[in-house]
């Protein structure tokens, strides 16, 4: 299990690092954008990649 774990965090990160090293600068754009959004706002698209993410186990298991 934690092998397994282990394997979907690298290839979290791995995924998580092609856009901010293909194109920076509109990274940048996004993250000012994100940072002007309130709470709420962000609070509901945590809960909707949550369940988005769940689903898509379900789905692949």
């Amino acid at each position: 299990m934690w092998h397994d774990l282990l394997v979907a965090l690298a290839l979290l990160l791995v995924i998580e690092g092609i856009w901010p090293f293909l194109s920076p600068n509109s990274m940048r754009e996004v993250l000012l954008m994100i940072v002007q959004q309130d709470s709420r706002s962000l609070r509901i698209s945590g809960l909707i990649s949550m369940v988005s993410g769940v689903i898509l186990l379900y789905l692949v298991n």
